[in-house]
């Protein structure tokens, strides 16, 4: 193998190997919460917003989202949903103040 051969397969080991990293690091920065986690938002607001373990209930002023409406990913359509939506104390789903 050529010295310019070797160059460019190494070139092209590095640049796929950077694009792998980043990918992963990327995906872990989107998700809404860690592994383990689920989240929850704030009761009558779009302002907040938590990740509460898995198994544990959410905390005083805050509830699950909706089934089938459990935003995964930062911008995702659920997140996006739910910056113009809100639930109230009652659980039900209104638009927001």
């Amino acid at each position: 193998m050529s010295k310019h051969t070797r160059v460019a397969v190494l070139a092209s080991v590095l640049i796929s190997a950077a694009g792998l990293l980043s990918a992963c690091s990327f995906s872990m920065a989107d998700a809404m919460c860690g592994s383990g986690e689920y989240p929850v938002l704030a009761v009558g607001s779009t302002s907040g917003g938590a990740c509460v373990k898995n198994g544990d209930t959410p905390p005083s002023g805050y509830t699950r989202y909706p089934k089938g409406k459990v935003p995964q990913h930062v911008g995702d359509k659920w997140d996006t949903y739910w910056e113009t939506h809100t639930v109230d104390a009652k659980g039900n789903v209104t638009s927001a103040p």
